[in-house]
Order: structure tokens, then sequence, then C-alpha cells
């Protein structure tokens, strides 16, 4: 059986590595961003390039979408020689951004009316996880249309889980942005504490990463802090957004975040500080300027 043809959209940090994946697999792959330049790698390497997201879904039976936010898949998809207006009928549409749930189910009503079958579909794992194809998926909507592209996400992740209908993916991710996120603010104010009173940070690291603090981010990250390494594998700009997502979600479900509250300040924080665009990491930087501390003192 020969395999679809597969269209991507957004190719930033996440998107390149998981598009490379994709065509190193032996898909046709056609590929477009607002930047010609970033698509030069893929290019070299034998995709196809469009113009527009409507050229990609018109080229494509399958198209994935991996921007920044709500407003970008919606506009990608639904806007002028958006993918909507390319698609046929039958095409499947699986968005892998991190955006609000109900612009997730928003985009599956849209999708319905035009025989699009949709998926929402982000990850977690970072610019490793993409590279190496290694990323958790967590999906929403019909178990018979994961069905159909699970083949092209296992080229992209390790574990595939069927979370619910539309939206379910979108809100696990946001479950997962609060747990990561407040583990990201521990290891800062732990290492912060030991800075301001002389530990060696290596050792406290050493010592406390196999026991019961141990965590993906103090073993992944806490290094890079040790390092002065603010290299995004996800950027602080980012991890703010989806803090704001998911304090949006628990506002509607009236459910108290305090923790999150408190740590999407943070990150606003280091926005405003000018750490954007930075590793979530960088929120070291900020912990230390509070305390008084320069930026890039430990």
């Amino acid at each position: 059986m020969d395999k679809p043809k597969v269209g991507f959209i957004g190719l930033g940090t996440m998107g390149r590595p998981m598009a490379a994946n994709i065509l190193a697999a032996g898909y046709y792959l056609v590929v477009h961003s607002r930047t010609r330049a970033k698509a030069e790698s893929l290019l070299d390497q034998g995709a196809n390039w469009a113009d527009s997201p409507a050229e990609v879904a018109s080229r494509s039976e399958v198209v994935i979408t991996m921007l920044p936010d709500s407003p970008d898949v919606w506009s990608v998809a639904t806007g002028e020689k958006g993918i909507l207006q390319g698609a046929s009928q039958g095409l499947v549409f699986v968005d892998m951004s991190t955006i609000s749930p109900d612009t997730a189910r928003r985009l599956a009503s849209q999708c319905e009316q035009v025989g699009v079958e949709f998926l929402d579909a982000p990850v977690t794992g970072g610019e490793v996880g993409a590279v190496n194809a290694t990323l958790s998926v967590m999906v929403g909507g019909p178990v018979e249309t994961l069905a159909k592209v699970r083949p092209i996400l296992e080229c992209l992740g390790k574990q595939i889980t069927h979370m619910g209908g539309h939206g379910a993916g979108q809100t696990a991710k946001l479950c997962n942005q609060i747990i990561c996120a407040l583990n990201i603010l521990a290891c800062c104010e732990g290492l912060s504490l030991a800075a301001s009173t002389g530990l060696d940070l290596k050792k406290l690291l050493g010592a406390i990463q196999n026991g019961a603090a141990g965590s993906w981010m103090l073993s992944n990250l806490a290094p890079k802090m040790l390092e002065s390494d603010w290299s995004p594998g996800f950027r602080i700009a980012l991890q703010a957004k989806d803090l704001r997502l998911a304090l949006e979600s628990a506002e509607r479900e009236n459910v108290p975040l305090a923790g999150t509250a408190l740590t999407h300040q943070l990150f606003k924080a280091a926005q405003a500080m000018g750490f954007g665009d930075e590793g979530t990491q960088a929120l070291f930087k900020t912990i230390r300027l509070l305390s008084g501390s320069a930026s890039n003192s430990i």
C-alpha cells in the first residue's frame, strides 16, 4: 500500500526536525513556512516547497501543522489561502501545536463542514524529542482517524495516546505543561538557594538528581542553568503562552491553580526582562535577579 502524501506547515525549533523524520521515513513531503529559508535544509533532502497552506493541502492527503499559538493555527487553517481552501474531501488535518482546547473544537467543526477529518495532537519532549523522534503525542478526535495517521505519528514519537474527543489532546498537553513549569520553578528555586548559601551546585546536582527530587527537568535543564546555557529547546515565551491557556481552561472549569498562576507570572517576568526567546531554563536568571543577584551569577 502506497504511503500517503504528507504536508507540513511550521518549520521552527520543533517542526523542522519533525518534518525531517517524516521525510527520512520515505514519505512524499511538501512543506510551507512563513520564511522559506527555514525549509532549505528539508528541500535539500528532497522535500517539496509550496507557496501557501492551501497549496500544501491540495498536494497532500495528510497535513500537519506545528505553529506557535491558537491564532496562528486558525489563520493557517481557515484564512485566505488556508488549508481548508485547498483541501479535498477526505484530507486528514493533524494540528500538533499547543493551542486552546476550544480552538481545537472550533477547528474540528470547520473541518467537518468541508469533509476534512481533524485531530488535535500536541506533543511533549522538546527539541531533543523532536530530533530523536521520541516525542509523546496526546491525541483528541476520532479513533478511526488516528488509525489512518498512526504510522506517520510513529515517525515522530515513541508514545501515542488517544485521550478522547476533539480538544482532549490539547487539554492533556496543558496538564503536562503545568507539571513541567512548576517543576522548572522548583529546580530554579532550589538551585538559587544553594547558590546564595555558597554550595557547590554541581555537587548538589549530583547528590539529588537520582533521589526523590530527581526529574527530567532536573537532569536536562539544571545542567544548562549551571553552564549559563540559555539556548532554546522550548522558549520562555511559549511556556508563558501555554500556562495562560491552562489558566483560561481552569477558569472555565472553576479549578483553582495557585501554583500555575504564580509560575505564569514568573515566566511573564522573564519575558519582561528580555528572556522570551531563550530556553525555559532561563527562568533561573529571573529567580536570581529577584534575589538581588546578577543575571548570570550562580
